[in-house]
């Protein structure tokens, strides 16, 4: 489990094992998150890990698809902004090789 505390708010917060390094976050065995006590006044997060997740959410496959289109739309429309002018390079042809103008 992953420990981490929000001062601000008194809490700390133990949670599935993360997957990135962040400042104030401490990983935890199973014994340590089981015994884990906070100062008094302090209040305490459990969350536990969901063992019935094989991989990501609808929500999440969706967020991602939507990213890819506006990726895409944003490429599409600045290859249109570009002068449509020709260009002045030429396919050179040495050999077995070929050089094509982008």
């Amino acid at each position: 489990m992953t420990l981490t505390y929000i001062y601000a708010d008194s809490t700390a917060v133990l949670g599935p094992l993360a997957t990135f390094s962040e400042p104030h976050s401490y990983d935890l065995c199973d014994k340590h998150s089981a015994r884990l006590t906070v100062p008094n006044g302090w209040n305490v997060i459990r969350q536990s890990a969901d063992v019935d997740s094989t991989g990501p959410s609808d929500d999440d496959l969706m967020a991602i698809a939507d990213a890819v289109r506006e990726a895409a739309q944003a490429s599409l429309s600045s290859k249109d902004e570009v002068s449509t002018t020709p260009s002045h390079s030429s396919v050179g042809r040495r050999g077995h090789l070929r050089a094509v103008p982008s």
